[in-house]
């Protein structure tokens, strides 16, 4: 399924060695629009691409990601006057007398304040960090896409809304981050073959069973345990994922541009680590082709999924859940 993966999204180095150009222009209208609407989830390494603005429009996108991170923690740091207002209440009362309820204040407050404050710092940073380029489902991340001709880096929605689908799609199809390949001419029949968006990516991480990945039954009582393992291509390498995207339109909602990565079968070394579904990387002489589908029939195009770059996958476990 790919429910997260580690992404390169920095436009200099890519415009080097790739020739893609950072499409400022959407990255403007995101910026923008979340601070109208700060429940949207950007990536921090896409957000990284404008650290050191250079011209007009980049320092208009540096000021909406400040004012963003100021507004955020404002936030934050009235939850953290609230919890702990509401420790030194509870500790208070401990000292007058002991209740469960005094005792539950002080926990829940303790773990709150420990949790804002992680969250303020973060906030913060200024450092970059690993953790900044891993997205998640809904998640707005960098992702390449052809527009006349060009390599456009464009922050999009880890979730493909497709076009003309009404926007509870999101809730009645969770899963819309992952394209089944075998599902491409079907669902994503309006996506495939029209939009195509490539991912750059680092290594991906994938939920599966204890069991499973230790290829034994579950024992007289035993639950299921879920373990999150991180799958990275052995030599480390940069993997060109095949992706579909949509423009979502409304007249009464803002623009939405989302796109899903294409799974298939998996490999052996990941089939062995207890996963059953990979997405697909493509081999860079195939990117050029898959970016503009619209020259391609479909019987092309299933063939570069099919003739995909092969790597050799290590895993590390991460953790229980």
């Amino acid at each position: 399924m790919c429910y997260s993966a580690r992404v390169i999204q920095a436009a200099r180095k890519m415009f080097r060695q790739l020739g893609i150009r950072l499409d400022y222009d959407e990255a403007e209208k995101l910026f923008f629009r979340r601070l109208d609407d700060p429940t949207l989830n950007i990536s921090r390494g896409f957000e990284a691409n404008f650290d050191q603005p250079t011209t007009d429009q980049a320092r208009r996108i540096k000021s909406a990601i400040d004012e963003h991170r100021s507004r955020m923690a404002g936030k934050i740091e009235k939850d953290l006057f609230t919890q702990k207002t509401r420790l030194v209440t509870a500790e208070r009362s401990l000292k007058t007398k002991e209740t469960k309820k005094s005792r539950e204040d002080v926990r829940i407050a303790t773990n709150k304040i420990a949790s804002l404050t992680e969250k303020l710092s973060d906030l913060r940073r200024s450092e970059p960090n690993a953790r900044d380029n891993r997205i998640f489902p809904m998640v707005y991340a960098g992702v390449i896409v052809k527009q006349n001709g060009e390599n456009l880096l464009r922050p999009m929605r880890y979730a493909c809304r497709p076009a003309g689908k009404p926007a509870f799609y999101d809730k009645k199809f969770p899963g819309l981050y992952n394209a089944r390949r075998d599902n491409l001419e079907k669902f994503w029949n309006e996506q495939f073959g029209h939009h195509h968006a490539v991912m750059v990516v680092e290594s991906f991480y994938e939920n599966v069973q204890l069991h499973v990945k230790e290829r034994r039954e579950l024992a007289a009582g035993e639950t299921e345990q879920n373990i999150v393992l991180e799958f990275t291509p052995n030599p480390p390498q940069p993997m060109l994922i095949a992706c579909l995207w949509s423009h979502w339109t409304d007249p009464h909602e803002p623009d939405l541009y989302g796109f899903a990565a294409i799974t298939d079968e998996p490999p052996p070394d990941v089939s062995s680590a207890g996963h059953d579904r990979c997405i697909i990387n493509l081999r860079p002489e195939h990117v050029e082709a898959w970016l503009t589908p619209e020259k391609r029939g479909r019987e092309e195009l299933q063939a570069i999924l099919s003739d995909r770059a092969v790597s050799t996958f290590e895993h590390a476990a991460l953790k229980v859940a």
